[in-house]
């Protein structure tokens, strides 16, 4: 059985601590992080940037079959990350706000300084 843990440095701890949002944030970003892990997913969201599309509009541009696209636009919605509008006899998506645009351009960033071997710039 261990003991318990002895810091090497509090004030790193604490400043640690610190940083940590409320457990229902961390909870929500583990979520919506998950939604992303997905090939599909990120595609319908990358469509979704652009306008709002059906889910037959969807399954063409991404490649897929509607079935499909319609089980990862229910997972997108419990996540949070687009929701539906009935526009006639149509139900058209859109991503949820534009938070969800900010954060694919940020994870771009971050992939084409990998892509790029770029050092980080913004703690210099």
């Amino acid at each position: 059985m261990a003991g318990e843990l002895v810091a090497i440095d509090s004030n790193a701890v604490l400043e640690g601590r610190a940083a940590l949002p409320d457990e229902k944030i961390v909870e929500l970003v583990v979520q919506a992080f998950a939604a992303l892990a997905d090939m599909n997913r990120a595609k319908i969201l990358y469509a979704l940037i652009r306008r709002p599309l059906c889910v037959r509009d969807l399954a063409i541009t991404i490649g897929s079959s509607e079935s499909a696209v319609s089980h990862q636009l229910r997972i997108l919605r419990d996540r949070h990350l687009v929701k539906a509008e009935r526009k006639g006899h149509t139900i058209e998506y859109r991503l949820d706000d534009h938070h969800v645009a900010a954060l694919f351009k940020e994870a771009e960033f971050h992939a084409d300084h990998l892509r790029r071997g770029l050092p980080d710039h913004s703690y210099s």
